[in-house]
């Protein structure tokens, strides 16, 4: 049963990769196609790519994207940590519930609404739509899942390590700096990472809050 087990689970697993990365790389290949048709191979060429770098306008939103998702994504670790310290050290305050809500609402809500409502909130307040609102509403949909990923990592924080360094005489500053932030640095550089590739990966909300020269 073992042998035939294994060999089933190895052929799903073969299965699995390449259900999910042979398109990708029949993509790249097929960029190097001279022929403009999918399904016919006209010989080796690097002219799209000659064609794409030359474009002006694409080079402009390609660099214009990756700001928003840098900025979005550092301003987004910061404030989804903070989020998530918040809530994991005060279990207990007035407002807890409706912070936690504001914080993890746009992982339930459609991205449509949340376009929408932060386009409309942006008209309310007066602030035309452009490389700041698109930053803004990035940061906004990011910021629940660095939030969520540094909370997992404090739940299972051993809070006995801060203490010993409390009772030997460290500040609490000093304590946060070279015992807790060495520990969750793994989770807030995955979130990071997280937050810069759904920024990237976005087109619902930037479009709602793009403006002339926030093209992405």
């Amino acid at each position: 049963m073992n042998p035939t087990w294994s060999r089933f689970n190895i052929t799903s697993i073969v299965l699995g990769f390449a259900f999910l990365y042979l398109p990708i790389v029949l993509l790249v290949v097929f960029s190097f196609n001279e022929s403009k048709l999918v399904t016919v191979w006209g010989g080796f060429s690097t002219k799209w790519y000659v064609s794409l770098f030359h474009n002006q306008g694409l080079m402009d939103a390609t660099w214009v994207t990756a700001r928003v998702a840098v900025i979005s994504a550092t301003v987004a670790t910061v404030l989804g940590t903070l989020a998530a310290l918040t809530l994991t050290r005060y279990t207990r305050f007035k407002g807890r519930m409706l912070f936690s809500g504001m914080v993890f609402a746009p992982l339930v809500m459609p991205e449509v609404i949340t376009g929408l409502s932060l386009l409309l909130l942006f008209v309310a307040v007066g602030l035309d739509r452009g490389f700041l609102t698109v930053t803004l509403a990035h940061i906004t949909l990011t910021m629940c899942f660095v939030a969520v990923v540094v909370q997992s990592r404090l739940i299972t924080f051993d809070r006995s390590l801060e203490e010993a360094a409390m009772d030997l005489g460290a500040p609490p500053v000093k304590t946060f700096f070279q015992i807790t932030l060495p520990v969750i640095m793994p989770a807030i550089v995955s979130g990071w990472m997280l937050a810069f590739t759904l920024s990237l990966d976005d087109l619902v909300i930037a479009s709602f809050t793009s403006g002339p020269g926030a093209t992405t």
